[in-house]
């Protein structure tokens, strides 16, 4: 028995990283997952994998940020599987860069998908999961957005607190349907966006600067987060709602 058996679940941005690793941590453990993504060049190969595991799987191309494509997913989800059990907000995009020199652009791109995209995904599934007054939401933030961001990431940073806050608000309004909504905040963990706008030489130097700054003298890597992931979209959760778990490794600098 998994302990997702019977559960239907949706994963943003869930071509690579982190939210493959979500993607297919649900799989071992009973759920059917849709997996989507504005890009579907890696989708295939996850739906391929959850198959393999024995579950059945669906690649949407979704643009989070943008409404209509958001409610054609849950639209798709509900005619294949009939229900959405659980939802992982984890599509996410970055912009390094100067405050200064931060183009309105940039900007907006991140707010689109970092923000708003849960917001719009939140949204369309909780009517869904309030028809079955049952659900587990899951928001993947960050420990930028937890205080004391990084420099040359204002975008990035604010888009993160703030889905901390609509975690909390939203918990206040989901809970009495039976919908347990939290928010996961990673630290320093090894994703295609670790080397987004760095040379390998500032790669090498933050892996080094972030295992000094972990107790446990290491990154995370996906699967560290995939197991929270599974906790909380699990019924062991059940008694936990509109909280931040942050997964760093216990930094140094924010205990």
């Amino acid at each position: 028995m998994g302990k997702l058996d019977h559960k239907v679940a949706i994963v943003t941005g869930g071509g690579t990283g982190i939210g493959q690793s979500i993607a297919l941590e649900f799989a071992k453990e009973g759920a059917d997952v849709v997996v989507c993504s504005r890009n579907m060049a890696n989708l295939g190969k996850v739906v391929e994998e959850i198959k393999a595991l024995g579950r059945r799987s669906l690649a949407i191309a979704t643009d989070v940020g943008v409404k209509e494509q958001v409610q054609n997913m849950v639209k798709q989800t509900v005619d294949k599987f009939s229900r959405v059990d659980i939802l992982v907000n984890n599509a996410g995009v970055l912009r390094r860069g100067p405050l200064l020199e931060v183009t309105e652009q940039d900007w907006d791109e991140v707010m689109d998908t970092d923000l708003k995209g849960v917001f719009l995904c939140t949204q369309a599934v909780a009517k869904r999961m309030i028809e079955q007054k049952y659900g587990k939401i899951i928001n993947i933030s960050s420990i930028c957005g937890r205080g004391g961001a990084l420099p040359r990431l204002s975008s990035y940073s604010a888009a993160k607190a703030g889905v901390i806050q609509l975690t909390k608000s939203a918990a206040l309004e989901l809970s009495p349907y039976g919908i347990n909504i939290n928010a996961i905040a990673p630290g320093a963990v090894i994703t295609p966006i670790t080397y987004f706008q760095r040379t390998p030489e500032q790669v090498e130097q933050f892996m080094e600067d972030s295992k000094k700054l972990s107790v446990l003298g290491r990154l995370g890597d996906t699967q560290d987060i995939a197991n929270l992931a599974l906790f909380l979209a699990s019924d062991d959760s059940s008694f936990i709602c509109g909280e931040t778990i942050a997964i760093d490794g216990g930094r140094k600098d924010r205990m």
